[in-house]
């Protein structure tokens, strides 16, 4: 049996299919961008010729700017390259054909938010572009790229897919003053500020990767595993999987102001 106007809501559900596979091919999008930022995620790390390892991963980084700057954690650089016989480097992945070595600097810090920029010698690498962390919402579809447990695994970028799952303070007063470590306290005192948690599980060697956004490719976030868990699950007697990451406009502003 015909119902009048089937062949028009039918004809009507099929243009709306092709226009959002036309819109956006999810998958297509997602292979493209990951294939745009690779080239801008390295390794961080320290090199030390005498050692064993020789180069040791400390955590991710991205080319922005001029492609001379390498944003990542300061928890990440620490100390490293203060002093020898380890320095402070950025390796690229090649692939196949191996690993490419510069030796790096640090430049500016941020430690509130946990941020440092370096600076590299050699040819630019190419940079990513920021997109608007502030107007980021919940559900947005991100990724993020980095060398997760790069020592053990392999230094090959991994690239992982997920969303935006909540907007939320790093740190929120306790209602119990047992359990107002001292780092939330040092957290309050400088002042909250929002956060992106994320569907998506970051692990050791991810801390500084890119989380961008799937569509545009454009940064949106800097992951962090170590200052948030530190206040925002200091009251958690086993932390939680849950993944972090700092909105990339305070590591914008930090370049801005670095010139």
């Amino acid at each position: 049996m015909r119902f009048p106007g089937s062949r028009s809501i039918l004809l009507g559900l099929w243009l709306s299919c092709l226009m959002v596979s036309l819109c956006r091919p999810a998958a297509a999008s997602l292979i493209d961008t990951i294939e745009r930022v690779k080239p801008s995620v390295v390794m961080v790390g320290t090199f030390d010729p005498l050692g064993s390892p020789q180069f040791v991963l400390r955590g991710t980084g991205f080319a922005v700017g001029d492609g001379h700057v390498i944003a990542t954690n300061a928890h990440v650089v620490g100390s490293a390259g203060d002093g020898k016989p380890a320095m402070l480097v950025v390796e690229t992945s090649l692939g196949e054909s191996g690993r490419s070595r510069r030796a790096a600097y640090v430049w500016k810090v941020d430690k509130v938010h946990d941020l440092a920029l370096l600076k590299i010698d050699g040819p630019a690498l190419p940079a990513l572009a920021f997109g608007d962390s502030g107007a980021v919402k919940e559900g947005l579809e991100v990724a993020f790229t980095g060398f997760p447990i790069g020592n053990i695994l392999g230094f090959v970028p991994v690239t992982h897919h997920g969303m935006v799952s909540a907007v939320t303070p790093i740190a929120l007063p306790s209602g119990n003053s047992g359990r107002l470590t001292a780092a939330v306290i040092r957290r309050l005192k400088s002042g909250a500020f929002d956060i992106f948690q994320l569907d998506a599980t970051a692990y050791p060697g991810n801390s500084g990767g890119p989380l961008f956004n799937v569509d545009t490719g454009e940064v949106i976030g800097i992951i962090n595993m170590v200052l948030v868990k530190r206040t925002k699950e200091a009251a958690l007697t086993h932390p939680s999987g849950i993944s972090y990451a700092i909105p990339a406009n305070y590591l914008r502003d930090l370049l801005i102001n670095a010139k």
